[in-house]
């Protein structure tokens, strides 16, 4: 999507580890109308495929998951990256580990919200290892429900997690896939 791309050019900033900090418009500070053009773009790459919960991870993917829902007129879940003490009965869990944060989440959803049957729509704001997407996987799935395919805003397709995923027959799309990162220059596919 050439518009998030001139847009991370534009207001991305490049820091140490490959890290690309995109709040000035992605996640802390939201640009509302390209949000809602990403929600359009996600709306017209899966036309025809049948959604019924989107599906993401606190915090980041929130805003995404919402515009993308909102866009299709079905409910958004997120995972909590943590068992707080408004989540109670069952719930589905998966490790996942934070690219980002180096650290480890139990990311966990009420068994309320994902039913069997569920088409499901997997969204987050990166791609980089998959390990977030792996773990989202792992919880449709467990809900006996189906993985109906996963968007990201931005893919790090020189990490291969997308690529993993894609080999095992999952759906895997991305609005902005960069090839390589410097410390000075960002390439897209």
């Amino acid at each position: 999507m050439k518009e998030l791309e001139d847009k991370i050019k534009k207001d991305g900033e490049i820091l140490p580890g490959e890290v690309l900090k995109v709040g000035k418009f992605l996640n802390q500070q939201i640009d509302t109308e390209l949000l809602k053009h990403m929600a359009e773009e996600v709306e017209r790459l899966f036309k025809g495929t049948k959604i019924t919960k989107v599906l993401t991870i606190e915090a980041s993917g929130i805003p995404f998951a919402t515009a993308i829902a909102m866009k299709l007129s079905v409910p958004m879940v997120f995972a909590k990256k943590s068992i707080t003490s408004n989540v109670s009965g069952e719930i589905y869990t998966a490790k996942v580990y934070s690219y980002t944060h180096k650290n480890t989440n139990h990311i966990s959803v009420s068994k309320a919200y994902l039913n069997e049957g569920d088409e499901v729509l997997i969204c987050d704001d990166f791609l980089a290892n998959g390990k977030a997407l792996e773990g989202l996987i792992s919880i449709v799935e467990e809900a006996k429900a189906h993985v109906a395919g996963a968007v990201v805003e931005i893919e790090k397709v020189y990490q291969n997690g997308g690529n993993s995923l894609r080999e095992k027959g999952y759906r895997i799309e991305s609005l902005a896939g960069i090839t390589r990162m410097t410390d000075e220059d960002i390439e897209f596919n």
